[in-house]
């Protein structure tokens, strides 16, 4: 890893925030267009997703940083929660989607008659998980990530806010917030890059 991920724990809310925005600019800036680089395939599966709105989800993370408001201290913890759980869907899918032939090839090995292949954007959460839990995730620090991912979607199901769910508190928020500057850098470090395009060390402000 190139990023010493020990330093970001020292960081304010927002710092961590910038750093989000930061990265997702970057990645969004380089995958929306990636002609010459990425396969045929890639680019045109690329070409049709919002990665600007994971650029303005980053962004919205800012809204999070005052709760000052009684009257809408769950509300808006609720909405913070579906925030952060889709910039973590989003950051899966697009991993997915860079590496769509490798996703292919994998699916059609393990082929079940009974189950059509999804393409990234048409896939649920569970789905997902159960990929990168089998596929990615299956050496140190990265076996964590599934736990965390369910946590947190467990949390963003609030947004059905008519049948009760835990929500935790701005402080549990703030913290896995931490945690997702962390899942970014990683699956983003391992996306291929041109060896002159910024390093995502570059990026990050410690």
């Amino acid at each position: 890893m190139e990023i010493p991920i020990h330093l970001l724990n020292k960081q304010t809310y927002l710092e961590t925030v910038n750093n989000i925005i930061k990265l997702n600019e970057h990645m969004a800036e380089f995958w929306s267009n990636p002609n010459g680089w990425a396969s045929v395939e890639t680019v045109k599966y690329l070409g049709k997703a919002r990665l600007d709105r994971q650029v303005s989800l980053s962004c919205s993370l800012k809204n999070w940083n005052n709760y000052d408001c009684k009257d809408s201290y769950e509300g808006d913890l609720i909405l913070a929660w579906a925030n952060l759980g889709s910039l973590v869907e989003g950051t899966l899918k697009l991993f997915l989607s860079v590496y769509i032939e490798d996703y292919k090839e994998d699916f059609e090995k393990a082929k079940n008659k009974n189950r059509k292949m999804r393409m990234p954007d048409s896939m649920f959460l569970d789905e997902i998980k159960n990929f990168f839990e089998k596929r990615i995730w299956n050496t140190e620090p990265a076996k964590e990530f599934n736990e965390w991912v369910t946590f947190v979607q467990k949390r963003r199901n609030a947004i059905h806010a008519y049948k009760h769910r835990e929500i935790g508190t701005y402080k549990e928020f703030y913290s896995h917030v931490d945690k997702y500057l962390t899942f970014l850098i990683f699956h983003l470090s391992v996306l291929p890059y041109p060896e002159d395009y910024p390093k995502l060390s570059e990026l990050i402000d410690l």
